[in-house]
């Protein structure tokens, strides 16, 4: 007959414990604590490309959470997606989103006829536009500046992947917070 000890009952009894405090920590650190579904930022689809605007307020992401590849925008202080008619597409994939400083234009890329172009997106008239309509060559990578006026790609037309800038026009709306001081363009 085997006699228990105090040290027979620890090793039997620390694994057991260890195991519960291990499970426990995990079930803390679980996803469940992450909120899912379609109006909140998480869900179980394929989400990536993360741009934030320029004042942190909103969000541009890639997702297929409803079936199609389309092009988001969330509100990070109101914790909601915004509606943004007329963005996407059907049968048209988004890509690479960049937004101004409050997020009134996003630039990103499409296709047009199959050919990969720079588009820009203004929430405030809810339309999109092409900028690169007539551009040869492959493109890549578009990124806006804070006010809107420039936008800057990567681009191939050289045969090797250059920069090109945009400028949008000294008539363009600039995105500039309410009551900020307008100075020379950047």
């Amino acid at each position: 007959m085997r006699k228990i000890t105090p040290s027979f009952w620890l090793q039997r009894q620390i694994p057991w414990g260890l195991t519960f405090a291990l499970a426990s920590l995990l079930v803390s650190c679980s996803y469940s604590d992450i909120p899912l579904g379609s109006t909140s930022l998480n869900s179980r689809y394929t989400e990536q490309q993360p741009a934030l605007s320029g004042n942190g307020r909103f969000l541009a992401l890639v997702s297929n959470r409803n079936g199609s590849h389309q092009l988001l925008v969330y509100d990070l202080d109101q914790q909601q997606f915004i509606q943004t008619p007329r963005l996407n597409q059907p049968e048209t994939i988004v890509e690479s989103p960049s937004l101004s400083y409050t997020g009134r234009y996003i630039a990103y890329m499409t296709s047009d006829q199959g050919r990969p172009v720079v588009a820009l997106y203004d929430r405030a008239t809810q339309q999109s536009q092409i900028l690169t309509p007539t551009y040869r060559g492959w493109i890549r990578n578009p990124s806006i500046s804070p006010n809107g006026r420039y936008v800057v790609f990567e681009s191939a037309s050289r045969g090797q992947w250059d920069i090109e800038v945009l400028d949008r026009g000294p008539d363009v709306e600039l995105d500039i917070d309410n009551g900020a001081s307008v100075g020379a363009p950047p």
